[in-house]
Order: C-alpha cells, then structure tokens, then sequence
C-alpha cells in the first residue's frame, strides 16, 4: 500500500474501485442500520423553509446509500471528491424516484463554494467526517451553506 503511494498508484485506486466496494457494502449496511436510519431522518421534513420543499445537501454522497430515507419530495444536491459515484447515483436515484435530484458536484465537504450561502435546510454527512482532511473547515462550511433557523422552529 505504502509502495502504491508513493508510485501515485493508490489515489487512483482507491477512486477508481472504491464505488464498487461501497455500493456493495451499503446494502450490507443498510440492512443493518436501517431502523437506526428510518429514525434519525423521521423528522427531516420538520425543517423544510417557507416553500415546504425541504433542500438537502449530502456531503459523500458516495452511492445514494442514505436516499431512501429522506422524505417524499426532498430536493437533494450531492457532493463527493470521487467522480466515479456518479454512476451509482444515477441507478440510486432511479431507485428512489420520490425525491428531487438537483445535482452532483465534484468536490471536498470542505470546498463546497459551488453552493450558495444559506440554500440549504439540511446538511447530511454520514460516515465523512473521520475521512476528511480539516473537520473545523467543513463544519464551518456546513454553516455557511446552511438555512438559518429562527429560535422558534
């Protein structure tokens, strides 16, 4: 591994392979898990702004694995630093034809500019922040892009 490192070898690898591990290990996953999910994400809706259509970023998308458990009409934006995920979006969100997709982008959590201030109701990261590279920058970026929520809500 270290060999294939310091070749250039690993990166392209791991991008290059890892969407096909993950998309079987997701279903492993989310069988596993699923309870754990359905419960976590019951109360999404809850935040949607004004229009009522709830906004939500998922930052390492990976393969979609989280899109059945939003809720019906969810628009969804996805970004993940791997291009190779955006085949398996594509088939997860056939598969989950009661959301909006909005689009993938290419990019770190922690360079999420492509996003505009304030545009999202909900920011999801599941299994991410132990494999990014600065957790204080993509929380940061999590605010920004974030809907500010009166104290009321």
């Amino acid at each position: 591994m270290y060999l294939l490192n310091f070749l250039g070898v690993w990166n392209w690898i791991c991008k290059k392979w890892f969407p096909y591990f993950l998309a079987r290990f997701t279903v492993m996953y989310n069988k596993h898990m699923a309870s754990k999910k359905r419960e976590l994400f019951s109360n999404l809706q809850e935040f949607a702004g004004p229009s009522g259509k709830l906004s939500l970023l998922e930052l390492g998308c990976g393969t979609g694995a989280n899109f059945k458990f939003y809720p019906p009409g969810c628009r969804v934006t996805c970004i993940d630093p791997n291009p190779n995920f955006e085949k398996f979006l594509v088939k997860s969100i056939a598969q989950n034809r009661h959301l909006e997709f909005e689009r993938f982008v290419v990019a770190a959590g922690e360079n999420t500019y492509q996003v505009a201030d304030g545009s999202m109701d909900v920011v999801v990261c599941t299994l991410v922040l132990c494999s990014v590279k600065n957790q204080k920058q993509i929380l940061q970026e999590v605010r920004r892009v974030q809907r500010p929520v009166s104290a009321g809500v």
